[in-house]
């Protein structure tokens, strides 16, 4: 599952998913919502070493970077142009409109196609690009019927201004109910080890070869704690539970593309390495069922 690596360059190992099919990232990429203050509202307490933070994730071979207008808000966009423009060519910038920010901590949906298509026209402005390479419905608002917020974000695309859509925080129903209006490139839920809500999600994405991006992809919650299936593992390889995690998703479906995000330069670097853990059969298996509460535990015997 892990591929050949350059090991200046760990991020790589994770492989290349082409992102509507003409669009390839390295598949382990880095989340810009820790670029800001607290509660996700404002200047981060460094903008120097938020900006350094994202050089050193292209250094390290990341080439997906996921954002939103709404982190700071704006803040993260305006961080990662100042940081990366002129941005190398394989790299790219995925972005999202569809929140409204009133506060620290707080997030409103609003997918009223004027005020969608004015964030699109402000991404673009804060990014430096011609083209939002991926844009993303932030939320689907359901006071707002669904044909008119994806009418708005195929009239951005018809206009070249939007390259490949996605959607965050969907069922499958909608997610099917999408795809009948809009060619869907990629879906954002909330997963990982400890919770696969989205697991059916996950799996329409897998047969129709839309990128599934985990966000909030190394939570761990109590399969961290010592003598756990998770810590066993991680031990065994000589990693933390958190690279363990990352490396689980990795493992599990190739249209996966976890967006790990720390402000943290360190934590970056452990987040990147994540990309090399290469995990057996008998322990994917074992992480799985652990994680469901219902392994044997056979590692934590032997």
């Amino acid at each position: 599952m892990t591929h050949p690596a350059d090991a200046t360059a760990p991020a790589t190992a994770s492989g290349t998913f082409a992102i509507g099919g003409d669009l390839p990232v390295i598949r382990l990429g880095y989340g810009a919502m820790r670029l800001t203050g607290e509660g996700v509202w404002g200047d981060p307490p460094d903008r120097q070493a938020a900006k350094a933070v994202l050089r050193r994730a292209v250094e390290l071979g990341v080439t997906l970077i996921d954002t939103a207008d709404a982190y700071g808000p704006y803040v993260s966009e305006e961080l990662i142009a100042q940081a990366l423009h002129p941005y190398p060519d394989d790299v790219v910038v995925a972005t999202k409109a569809g929140l409204v920010r009133t506060g620290p901590h707080q997030w409103v949906p609003v997918g009223r196609p004027a005020y969608l298509r004015q964030q699109a026209e402000m991404s673009l402005r804060r990014l430096r690009v011609d083209v939002l390479d991926l844009w993303q419905l932030h939320r689907i608002d359901r006071d707002v019927p669904i044909e008119e917020q994806l009418g708005v974000a195929t009239e951005l695309q018809e206009e070249g201004k939007v390259r490949h859509l996605g959607l965050s925080e969907v069922t499958a129903g909608q997610l099917a109910r999408a795809r009948e209006l809009a060619t869907i490139a990629t879906v954002q839920n909330r997963y990982n080890l400890a919770d696969r809500a989205h697991e059916d999600v996950l799996e329409a994405c897998s047969a129709a070869g839309i990128g599934f991006i985990p966000w909030f992809p190394v939570g761990t919650g109590d399969l961290a704690q010592p003598g756990t299936v998770l810590d066993v593992v991680a031990a065994a390889h000589g990693a933390t539970p958190a690279q363990v995690a990352l490396a689980w998703l990795l493992h599990r479906d190739p249209v996966v593309l976890p967006i790990p995000g720390t402000s943290q330069l360190a934590h970056l670097e452990e987040n990147c390495a994540a990309a090399g853990v290469s995990l057996s059969d008998a322990e994917l298996t074992q992480l799985s069922e652990g994680a469901d509460g219902t392994a044997l535990g056979y590692l934590q015997r032997r």
